[in-house]
């Protein structure tokens, strides 16, 4: 597997959020979390990246323990993060955006060495809004360059927090198109969703999170026929 999240234990402060949570992604394979809001969706994914360590268990990125490894590092091992919200520098234009976060290409680890030209191939209504501020983006436009600067790391596996929140029917479906994309050409992927139709439509496995507690690992068809765990834990 390439990424390993065994039986992890997180708090904030003396808040116990996540409680013995395990999954796994493998190489070049596309895992959605879903869950509520408030499930543990974000707080599994910070842990991952380092930003809220659990204090039990072991997170393991091929086959490296990254559990207490600072975020940075985590990154430059090849793990790409979109967190929820986007957190773009609004006064940077597209292009700065994307420089910023530029990586030198490593051939050991890298599936593609991503470009602004590369980038712009996959997001072409980017390119239109280069010299633009981000911040005079649509929501939509934002959240692709929120992936496109994940991008940019280089990254094996790409952790998307939450990625169709507040956009619109038609842009979501266009943000899910480059993702597919993204996945055909290789691209680990592991994104969290309240979106279900949206998140089974993009991955082949999936786990349902509820209350920091995993409720269901299995195939997205699996998911898809299993109508008490829908209804309980997915169910709006």
């Amino acid at each position: 597997m390439q990424l390993q999240v065994e039986n992890i234990h997180t708090f904030y402060g003396r808040s116990h959020i996540l409680f013995d949570v395990s999954l796994a992604v493998d190489k070049g394979e596309s895992v959605c979390l879903l869950g509520r809001n408030g499930a543990g969706k974000s707080t599994t994914f910070r842990s991952i990246m380092g930003l809220t360590p659990p204090k039990s268990g072991i997170i393991r990125f091929k086959s490296e323990t990254i559990s207490g490894v600072r975020s940075y590092l985590i990154a430059r091992k090849g793990v790409g993060y979109v967190p929820s919200g986007g957190r773009l520098f609004g006064d940077l234009t597209v292009d700065e955006n994307l420089t910023v976060a530029k990586k030198s290409a490593d051939s050991n680890h890298t599936l593609q060495k991503w470009t602004l030209e590369n980038i712009y191939d996959l997001f072409p209504v980017l390119k239109k809004y280069a010299k633009k501020p981000s911040k005079k983006l649509s929501g939509g436009e934002q959240q692709m360059i929120t992936i496109a600067r994940a991008l940019m790391g280089n990254p094996e596996l790409l952790i998307l927090d939450e990625p169709s929140t507040g956009l619109a029917p038609l842009v979501v479906k266009d943000v899910g198109e480059r993702i597919l994309k993204l996945r055909d050409e290789g691209l680990s992927i592991l994104l969290a969703e309240q979106n279900v139709k949206f998140g089974i439509s993009l991955c082949e496995r999936s786990y349902v999170i509820d209350k920091g507690e995993i409720q269901f690992q299995g195939t997205c068809q699996e998911l898809e026929e299993n109508e008490e765990i829908v209804n309980t834990y997915l169910a709006v």
